[in-house]
């Protein structure tokens, strides 16, 4: 597919700064942030204290190796306010997670918050090729979730026409988009996955509609699921990365003309690799987990908070800003699987290889006495010969064993045999391991 990309627009003078200049800017909000934590929120005061650190002691950007990570446990620790660095009653926004694993975590936003969201998100569009008076389908959930309100307040901060749709009512979402005909969609790509094969199912060719790019973002994807999404929809697909602890979307985003890895608002969010078992900082380009410090939030500030996404820091490419990796998995959704580390995302790479299969697909791991098992199951596409799906079992068992070295078993269903997201991200593992 030959895309015509748009030009990069009007940049922000920060957006292609010289290294100094941002570096210096870091650092003057880096103290920032340290005092005002220090200075408003206990929890901050007392880690700080026991670490034997002091907001002071931050002279240059390397120092902040010196100070305490936050993790998720001390926002459910200090739910519901706790955590707030300015008083409850300038909190003008507040969403908080699923609590699907315990108590929700709460994030809070003041006006300066929520004009800041804004407008990273609005720079997000921009680096995706959206420009003011675009028309912007937005599938991700509304409510407590920032997905749908952060991509609705910045699609409109750019100057876009905002289609508010959310997640569900996939045959209505179709219809939408073949009468309002967005130039753009954002949403969750197991989710457009889904919207794609609605067009289908309606008798449509998704590569007629009038969408140009997708923005998607909530949940890791792979390389393959990008092209097979370019290639069944017609569109540019760019990666918007962000999570609510931080901000919500809009911490870092793909740039359109060169689709090599979400670029990082390094002047409100400083990134660090640590070694997810020690904690100790990882040269650039070394793989780990990714951390984040907030530059410029009042309401929630996060000091050095441990977002367990494994990735990699990138040099500077169509931005003065770092980019980060893809995402290949979570430090906490890592399977271990007879002493091999497993990544979901690792399957849905070789899944999407097969031409025949769909691109949905769920790991079922269960345990057979002392050893671990794992179910792949998987689907034919529509139209595709049912009766080579044992061949098409075979030879994709084959190369996760090769490729992996994880030994599976194989099922391959009908269409549409697998579950669908309707809403939010979709289940891919599902864990029967006794706890």
């Amino acid at each position: 597919m030959t895309v015509k990309h748009p030009a990069p627009g009007d940049l922000e003078a920060i957006e292609t700064a010289s290294r100094d200049e941002l570096q210096a800017l870091q650092l003057q909000r880096l103290q920032w942030t340290l005092q005002h934590a220090y200075e408003n929120v206990p929890h901050y005061k007392a880690a700080f204290d026991e670490k034997g650190v002091h907001p002071s002691d931050l002279k240059t950007l390397a120092d902040l190796a010196k100070f305490p990570f936050m993790t998720k446990k001390d926002l459910r620790d200090h739910y519901p306010f706790g955590l707030f660095a300015v008083p409850r009653e300038q909190i003008v926004r507040i969403h908080a997670s699923s609590g699907t694993t315990g108590k929700p975590t709460v994030v809070g936003y003041t006006q300066a918050d929520i004009d800041t969201w804004a407008n990273l998100v609005a720079r997000s569009l921009r680096a995706s090729g959206v420009r003011r008076g675009d028309i912007v389908h937005i599938a991700y959930g509304y409510g407590l979730f920032t997905g749908g309100l952060g991509a609705h307040y910045g699609a409109e901060r750019l100057g876009c026409t905002v289609i508010p749709m959310s997640g569900g009512q996939t045959e209505k979402q179709v219809q939408l988009i073949q009468d309002f005909k967005p130039d753009a969609i954002m949403v969750t790509p197991s989710y457009m996955q889904v919207i794609i094969e609605e067009f289908v199912r309606q008798g449509l060719d998704p590569r007629a509609s009038s969408l140009k790019v997708g923005i998607f973002g909530a949940e890791p994807w792979t390389e393959a699921m990008r092209r097979e999404i370019e290639t069944r929809a017609g569109i540019d697909a760019v990666d918007i990365y962000g999570l609510s602890e931080v901000m919500g979307p809009g911490v870092a985003n793909e740039c359109i003309e060169s689709k090599d890895g979400p670029v990082i608002w390094e002047d409100h969010f400083y990134p660090e690799i640590v070694d997810p078992e020690t904690g100790e900082v990882l040269p650039d380009g070394a793989e780990g987990e990714l951390v984040f410090t907030s530059l410029t939030k009042q309401a929630l500030p996060v000091i050095r908070y441990r977002t367990r996404d494994l990735t990699r820091l990138l040099p500077p490419t169509s931005r003065s800003m770092r980019r980060m990796g893809k995402i290949v998995g979570r430090s906490d959704d890592m399977l271990i699987i007879r002493g091999v580390n497993l990544f979901p995302t690792q399957i849905e790479e070789l899944v999407l290889q097969e031409p025949q299969l769909s691109g949905q697909y769920q790991l079922v791991v269960s345990r057979e006495g002392a050893l671990d098992e794992v179910l792949v199951r998987c689907e034919m596409l529509p139209g595709a010969d049912m009766g080579q799906k044992d061949g098409i079992a075979r030879h994709l068992q084959h190369r996760i064993k090769t490729l992996i070295g994880v030994s599976t078993k194989i099922d391959i269903g009908a269409p549409d045999s697998i579950e669908r997201t309707l809403v939010g991200k979709a289940r891919r593992v599902i864990d029967r391991r006794p706890k």
